[in-house]
């Protein structure tokens, strides 16, 4: 799957400017979403779909990463971060200092980050130990995991990804990624080096699993390996799911309110499936 990095849909009129109401007559009324790679397809179709049942409405989607994201929140440079990680302690201190208004944290759709590995491969399951085994460079042959003899060729993506602290975090416990680990500016770049390449294995949203082999994971040695499904995800079975967000300084009001409703209501959550995400748990 392609991801596009950036995404402007006018539906009616002029930019006119950001986070408005309702469209008034001739002036269009437009908000910003600007954040992780791994949500931007998520943003895409929402706001496709959203500005062609809201005539007049103008939504631009553009990724660069939760850290970009969150950054331009911050320094007013957006009306909604989306981002596949929580804000930090910090963050949020920058943005109440700034702006003098907390930032509001809503959780959108769901997602489980999954392990690539090419379509030949033998891999059938993968421990999280044998991840943080991989990616801080203790395991490097594939026979160490049951596979074929040969070099593990491990991707990941950049550091201002949501994903990528995610990973480090839940899977790493905060140790230092190898440095021969290959980054990637976006989950896209991972799918496609993954797919090309049967010594490697990367990581990334569950949307992005064209071409290659998504294989189960387990939390350890003595647990059942669990595939990332609807069910899996939104129960918490499968080792890596997590939430997606929105992030607003403040309360959401006028347009931005409207269609963040919109996105949590039966038919935006619709729209998660399509684009190969999960809906929040009812």
């Amino acid at each position: 799957m392609k991801t596009k990095l950036f995404f402007v849909i006018v539906a009616a009129g002029v930019l006119m400017g950001c986070g408005g109401g309702a469209p008034d007559g001739n002036t269009v009324k437009a908000i910003t979403l600007k954040g992780s790679d791994t949500m931007v397809i998520l943003g895409q179709r929402w706001a496709e779909v959203y500005m062609s049942k809201n005539p007049g409405s103008t939504i631009q989607v553009t990724g660069g990463g939760s850290g970009t994201g969150i950054a331009a929140l911050i320094n007013g440079g957006t009306d909604i971060c989306e981002a596949s990680r929580p804000m930090k302690d910090k963050e949020k201190e920058q943005a109440l200092a700034r702006h003098g208004r907390d930032v509001k944290e809503i959780p959108v759709a769901m997602d489980g980050i999954a392990i690539y590995v090419h379509q030949s491969s033998h891999i059938q399951s993968i421990t999280q130990d044998q991840l943080k085994g991989i990616y801080t460079g203790k395991i490097t042959n594939w026979r160490d995991l049951g596979g074929t003899d040969g070099k593990i060729v491990a991707y990941s993506r950049e550091n201002n990804s949501g994903t990528y602290v995610f990973f480090k975090e839940h899977v790493l416990a905060n140790d230092d990624f190898a440095r021969d680990i290959q980054t990637l500016p976006g989950t896209a770049a991972v799918v496609n080096a993954v797919s090309k390449d049967p010594a490697s294995i990367g990581y990334g949203g569950i949307a992005y699993t064209s071409g290659i082999k998504a294989v189960p994971v387990s939390r350890d040695a003595a647990s059942q390996p669990i595939a990332p499904s609807l069910d899996s995800v939104q129960s918490g079975t499968y080792p890596l799911s997590r939430n997606l967000f929105f992030y607003t300084i403040g309360e959401p009001a006028g347009m931005a309110k409207a269609f963040i409703d919109w996105v949590l209501s039966p038919e935006g959550q619709k729209i998660c499936e399509s684009v190969g995400y999960y809906p929040l748990k009812k």
